[in-house]
Order: structure tokens, then C-alpha cells, then sequence
């Protein structure tokens, strides 16, 4: 070992006079080193530049190397124990050669402090030449660096034994060394000092692992708490293994009252069975109904997912079963189809009396809940009016649902509105499907015809209307719907009612609020500026649109339009497709329409007026002089006051629309 120690250090001095290294004598990485250092500079003697790492410094550095210095510690408190008699000094540097943890004793770190032995003074290669730390850093592997093969001659009676430290990815993270004397260092020490950075590496794997495994629990619980769909873990044996914030919530229970219990505290025990042999046999459910029991006892309909588990640690099969509440996928169910309301009240046109007055009824009733009842003629805008009510009341962002009752086969409407269970009758889909009330629940139903519904289901509108439950054709589970219905008719539902067509107690459930929406016929100053606007909406595409004839317009006031608006489009429309470019003319007006309109013209004394006509504004104007008041209006008139009211109802007299102040 002298013999050998004698040629490095012959070595070293003949390099240190003339430049030239002894390639026989000294190591390939030795004499990759001294060149690298030659190239940078690096003195051979002499003291170093006093960079030291201040306090504050040195400790951010040690946040930054985080694990590797805790795990470390206690590997390298063992190694100095073990070898501490034999005044050894260890040391933990991070990957740019900054020392941050030694361990030694401290009289022998204090005696060779100038040979940067000490924490927060920096080994790489770059600052103190050739060593045993700067190489395992540049080179990633260990190595024992002796005596003169050290750069600087300081560290001639010195030996190092350095190993890196891997990171996850394999980057060289940290190195663990120890140095001595050069006479009590041994080639085992090199072997102690990489089993040191194995067992560290293992542990910063094992570290890591647990980390990553702790990391992806936390992101589990997050997703599980944080979802907006009920989530269970139920295990074959049908007990509650985890429940997240959701599901806890939406049952009113809390993670202590529930985690343990049967499924059955959920779902029947008939039906839970078959939930059971579904887990046992790792079988899957998709998108099926199933009605839950909350912990006040209220049963709700949500829609099931259920996916088996394949392995546990209990060793139990086990299943997740997932579940949104019908009612929130009915919403959006809605919203992908269209059943929403787009019309306001500022999209029905109109300046008359009559209009204004319909409208304004409609506003000051709309934020109630009270059921409306709609009359009227067809195609005088029933619909128009209920969504406008809708996106005026607090519902607006709630489902607005439309059926038209008259559209639907007599059999098959109560399942349309009520919905049925699988099974219900011949057809049935499998699962049942939800009916209207179901679909529109938050919102508002809007029942057109409703003057063509059958008495059967009358009946259990009936029933809805009053308990605000639903119970699906072919079922038996109740299910609570909060709906403001709006209903439609252009039948005297009264008359209905006499004639035994439409039951009386329906017919006052629905008539709170009737609203009566006016003929065309009864509101001619709203024809021309109806004719304007159905006329910008056909020629939307047109910068300059043709004019409109004056004589057009007089020939289509006068015509009574029996269709009511409806027919007025659909007759702009066509006028419009044969107009092209030219201006709306009279001679494009249909004949039958110009004819009817010609009646107009003759004169009071030609006109034969019709008794029917003379009695009702015999009626309107007792009315309106009697300020509403109709006991003094059928004074007035010489008849009963329930005679004024039968003639009122003939005539299609309505207070909020006919009387004037």
C-alpha cells in the first residue's frame, strides 16, 4: 500500500510540474478528472474561494432535497457508529456538490474544517478538483479516491468512499460518502458505503410508493365526496362498506349511521336479493330504476349503475353502485330535447285593449302557483301565452313541458302523463319510463286540450292536482311532483261540464286563474302590425324588402280570420312566396279572403245587423257604464243577474278583457 501511495504521489507531482499524467500509474476516471480540472482551472494547491453556503441558504437547500435527507439520516447515524472509532466522517451532498448533512466526530471536523469536511461548503469536482464526491456526481457511479489521486494536495492523507443516490426516474439525486485517514481506510469501506445509498435508494422507492399510494387514496376520497352522483360500495353479503358526501346527503344520513347496514335499510328486501346474487355473480346494471328509501322514509326514484369490483382485501366480492336522481336527468333529458319555453311576453304582438289586457292578467299572475286555465280560439296563441307566464315566474330555469291531451290515443294518455311501470300493460318498455308530471317536476306542464282528456283520467289528474303525487300506471310507489300546471282549451269547458263531458270538481281545480286570450277578429288594430312583423320574419335573409300596399292592409283587417293568427302566418307565407320581389298587392290576397273583406264596405244603412250582435253590445255597454258591476248592469238591462251571466257566457264575454272602466 506504501509502494502504491509512493507512485501516486510521483504521479501527481510530475503532473503538477510538467502537465503530462502518468496514464499507467493512474485510473482512467482519475486521469479524466485532472483533465477536466485542468481544462476549468482548478488550483492544486492553495486555499479555495470562501463560498460557503449561509444559514438561511443552506437550508432551503435541504428543503429542496426533501425525503432523501430524512431517510438518509438515520442509515448514516448507523454507518458512523459502526465505523466511529475509526475517526471516519460522513457526508451527504446534493447533486451540485453542496454538502448538507456530516456526521463525525466533532473535534476531528473542527481540526480539518479547511478541507471542507463541514455542511454547507461545496465538493464537486469544479470547486475542489479531482475527489471522490465529484466523480460518483460526474461519472454516476462509486468509487474510492485515494490519497494523491485527490486534485488538490490537501487531500493527499485522505481517502473518500463515495456512491450515488438514485432517484425514482434514476437521476442522481444526493451522494453519501466517507472519508479518513488514507492509512485506516479499507476497500470494504467502499462496500459499506454502497449498501448505505441501496438501502436509502430502497427506501426512497418504498417512500414513494406509499406516497403515491397515499396521493391516490386522497384523489379517491376527493372524487368520491366531491361527485354529484350517490356512489356505494356494497359487498356480497349486502352490507354498506362506503357511502360518499352525496348519497350521505341525498338520504339524510351520516357516514356513522349508515356504513355497516344492509342494503335492505335502502331498498325492499324482496328486491335487494336480487341486487345481492347480481354482486355475488359480478354482474353489471346499467341505467335501471330503482326506488330508494330515505331515512325520513320518503321514497325516491333514482336511476341505478352497479359494476362489480374484482379484487378486495376482504376477499369478498363487492360491488360500486352508482345513482343520480331521476329527477336531475329528466332535466337534462329535457334540456337535450327541447322542452323548454322560448317565448316571452314581449314576443306577443299587439297594442289593442283586448291584447294588452290578456297580457297584463297573465303577468300579475304569473310568479303564483296557482293552475291557470287558457280559452280561447285556436290559433289565438295559448301557447305563446303559457310560455311567456313560465319564463316570467320563478320556474323559468326549470322544465317546461308540453302535451297536447286531444294528440295522444284515449288509452294511452294517463301514461303519458303519469308514466308507468315495466309490465304496465302490453308494450310497456322494460324499466318503465316517466311520464310528463316526472319530467316536468320544478317546472310547469302545460296541458293543451285539455277539454279532449278522458273523465278516467281526468280523474287522476284530479288526484295529482290535489296531492301533488304521482303514482306510475301499473305501480304503487308514490312519488311527489312539485308542477305548476297551465291548462288550454277552445271549448266552453262550462258547457262541458253540463253536457257531462268534463267533471265539475277538475274544472274548478283548474279555473283559478282563467285567462282569456281575444280572437283576431276582436283585436283588428294588431293586423297590420302582425302583418309587419310575420313579413320581416319571411324575408329575414332581405336588406331591402318590397313595400306593403295600403289597400293591402285594409282588405286584410277586414276579414274576420277564423283561424286567428295561425292562419294569418300561414297565409303571409304563401302571399310572400309569390310575391318574390314585388310589393305586397291586394290582387295576391286570397279571393275568399278579399271577398269577406268587401262586406265590409257597405254601407249602415245596407248592413243588416244580427240580433245575437245587438244583445252582446247591449250586454258590454250595461257593463261598462255599470263600471263592472254586474248586479246594476242587469238592472240596467231589465233581466236576473244569472241571466246576464249565462248571456255574458254565450256571447264570450270576459270581465279582464270586454269591460273597460
Amino acid at each position: 500500500m506504501l509502494q502504491n501511495r509512493s507512485k501516486l504521489e510521483k504521479a501527481w507531482l510530475r503532473f503538477y510540474e510538467t502537465g503530462l499524467i502518468d496514464s499507467k500509474v493512474l485510473r482512467p476516471e482519475i486521469v479524466e478528472s485532472w483533465e477536466r480540472c485542468r481544462y476549468a482551472g482548478v488550483h492544486q494547491d492553495g486555499p479555495w474561494a470562501d463560498d460557503d453556503l449561509n444559514e438561511k441558504e443552506l437550508e432551503l437547500r435541504r428543503e429542496q432535497l426533501g425525503d432523501v435527507l430524512k431517510i438518509a439520516k438515520p442509515f448514516m447515524e448507523t454507518l458512523y457508529k459502526a465505523v466511529g472509532e475509526s475517526r471516519m466522517i460522513l457526508r451527504l451532498t446534493d447533486r451540485e456538490g453542496w454538502v448538507l448533512g456530516s456526521y463525525g466526530d466533532q473535534s476531528m471536523l473542527e481540526e480539518y474544517r479547511h478541507l471542507r469536511l463541514h455542511s454547507g461548503c461545496n465538493v464537486s469536482e469544479s470547486a475542489i478538483g479531482t475527489n471522490g464526491i465529484g466523480i460518483a456526481l460526474k461519472a454516476d457511479h462509486s468509487i474510492q479516491v485515494m490519497g494523491a489521486e485527490h486534485y488538490h494536495r490537501a487531500f493527499h492523507d485522505w481517502t473518500t468512499s463515495a456512491s450515488p443516490i438514485h432517484g425514482k426516474h434514476g437521476e442522481v439525486v444526493a451522494v453519501i460518502s466517507m472519508s479518513g485517514d488514507y492509512d485506516l481506510v479499507h476497500p470494504h469501506t467502499l462496500g459499506m458505503v454502497m449498501a448505505s445509498a441501496e438501502a436509502i435508494e430502497h427506501e426512497l422507492e418504498l417512500e414513494a410508493a406509499h406516497l403515491e399510494a397515499k396521493r391516490a387514496s386522497e384523489h379517491y376520497l376527493a372524487i368520491m365526496e366531491s361527485i354529484r352522483e350517490g356512489i356505494l360500495c356494497v359487498d356480497s353479503t349486502g352490507e354498506i362498506t362506503e357511502i360518499n358526501h352525496f348519497a350521505r346527503k341525498y338520504l339524510g344520513y351520516n357516514e356513522k349511521e349508515i356504513l355497516g347496514q344492509k342494503l335492505e335499510t335502502l331498498i325492499e328486501a324482496e328486491k335487494m336479493k336480487g341486487y345481492i346474487n347480481m354482486v355475488r355473480n359480478s354482474a353489471r346494471l346499467d341505467e335501471v330504476e330503482v326506488f330508494l328509501r330515505k331515512k325520513n322514509g320518503k321514497r325516491v326514484s333514482v336511476l341505478v349503475n352497479m359494476t362489480p369490483i374484482s379484487q378486495t382485501q376482504s376477499g369478498k366480492k363487492e360491488a360500486v353502485l352508482t345513482f343520480r336522481e331521476s329527477k336531475r336527468v329528466h332535466s337534462l333529458v329535457n334540456k337535450i330535447v327541447g322542452a323548454t319555453a322560448i317565448y316571452t311576453f314581449n314576443d306577443i304582438l299587439g297594442d289593442s285593449r283586448e291584447i294588452k289586457q290578456a297580457v297584463d292578467m297573465a303577468r300579475r299572475v304569473a310568479d303564483s302557483d296557482a293552475n291557470i286555465l287558457l280559452y280561447g280560439e285556436s290559433g289565438t296563441g295559448k301557447e305563446m301565452f303559457a310560455q311567456g307566464i313560465h319564463n316570467a315566474s320563478r320556474r323559468k330555469n326549470q322544465p317546461f313541458v308540453f302535451i297536447n291531451c286531444g294528440a295522444i290515443p284515449r288509452d294511452l294518455v294517463a301514461s303519458e302523463l303519469f308514466g308507468y311501470v315495466e309490465g304496465a300493460f302490453t308494450g310497456a318498455r322494460k324499466g318503465g319510463q316517466p311520464g310528463k308530471f316526472e319530467l316536468s317536476d320544478g317546472g310547469t306542464l302545460f296541458l293543451d286540450e285539455i277539454g279532449d282528456m278522458p273523465l278516467d283520467t281526468q280523474a287522476m289528474l284530479l288526484r295529482v292536482l290535489e296531492t301533488r303525487q304521482v303514482v306510475r300506471v301499473g305501480g304503487y310507489d308514490v312519488l311527489p311532483v312539485d308542477v305548476r300546471v297551465i291548462a288550454a282549451t277552445h271549448k266552453n269547458l262550462k258547457a262541458e261540464v253540463e253536457k257531462g263531458n268534463f267533471r265539475s270538481d277538475l274544472y274548478y281545480r283548474l279555473n283559478v286563474m282563467p285567462i282569456y286570450t281575444p280572437a283576431l277578429r276582436e283585436r283588428r288594430s294588431d293586423i297590420p302590425k302582425l302583418i309587419d312583423n310575420f313579413y320581416s320574419q319571411l324575408n329575414k335573409h332581405t336588406t331591402d324588402r318590397p313595400l306593403i300596399a295600403e289597400g293591402f292592409y285594409r282588405a286584410m283587417t277586414n276579414y274576420d280570420w277564423p283561424g286567428n293568427v295561425r292562419e294569418l302566418q300561414n297565409v303571409m307565407q304563401m302571399m310572400v312566396s309569390l310575391a318574390g320581389e314585388a310589393p305586397l298587392e291586394e290582387n295576391l290576397i286570397p279571393s275568399y279572403i278579399r271577398l269577406d273583406a268587401r262586406r265590409e264596405f257597405v254601407t249602415s244603412e245596407e248592413r243588416v245587423v244580427p240580433l245575437s250582435e245587438i244583445e252582446r253590445q247591449a250586454v258590454l255597454h250595461a257593463i261598462r257604464i255599470c263600471r263592472g258591476n254586474v248586479a246594476q248592469a242587469a238592472r240596467a238591462l231589465g233581466i236576473g243577474r244569472a241571466t246576464l251571466y249565462r248571456k255574458m257566457e254565450s256571447h264570450g264575454i270576459a270581465m279582464n278583457r270586454d269591460v273597460s272602466k
